[in-house]
């Protein structure tokens, strides 16, 4: 399963989410409530992903070099936004 997911996620992190959320109890095991994996979903989805595949990795929580691949997840949220806005600038 894990194989699949992060060819899911090269395609799209939504369509990988999206696959968690009905095949596996990773998103609930990570998240307390369904409003963060909600909200991440739409926001930021590499980022939601990320914490919830280190959290699964890690010990029930996520720890040292593991926040690293959250942050950098991070980053590639916000570089998609910011692209984003330059297409838009670009075609005024």
């Amino acid at each position: 399963m894990g194989c699949l997911v992060v060819l899911l996620a090269f395609l799209s992190p939504r369509l990988a989410l999206f696959v968690l959320f009905l095949f596996t109890d990773l998103l609930s095991h990570a998240y307390e409530s369904w409003i963060l994996p909600f909200l991440g979903f739409f926001l930021l989805p590499w980022t939601t992903l990320a914490y919830a595949v280190m959290w699964d990795i890690g010990s029930d929580g996520v720890h040292g070099f593991e926040w690293f691949i959250v942050v950098l997840a991070f980053v590639v949220d916000l570089g998609s936004y910011v692209r984003g806005e330059r297409g838009w600038a670009s075609r005024r």
